[in-house]
């Protein structure tokens, strides 16, 4: 979960793109609350690489907060913005 100014900004958009280009399978999706959701699936190196990524996020964004919960992979194949 990553809060802050993080929605309307590309932040999404963004992930996706940075998710892909590291190799990473999962989704991003907006929350209600404001927040922005992810999962990321692969190797541990490119998962934390995303992970250290998501606390700046675009240059439009501003991220007062990552929390991270590891969780068993899902198998994802592919990175997708979700609704």
């Amino acid at each position: 979960m990553v809060a802050g100014d993080v929605q309307g900004v590309g932040y999404r958009w963004s992930t996706r793109g940075q998710a892909a280009a590291l190799g990473l399978a999962g989704w991003v999706r907006n929350r209600p609350d404001g927040r922005v959701e992810a999962a990321f699936e692969g190797p541990a190196e490119a998962v934390d690489a995303m992970v250290a990524w998501c606390r700046t996020g675009p240059r439009w964004a501003t991220v007062s907060g990552v929390d991270v919960v590891e969780e068993p992979p899902e198998g994802d194949e592919g990175f997708q913005i979700v609704r």
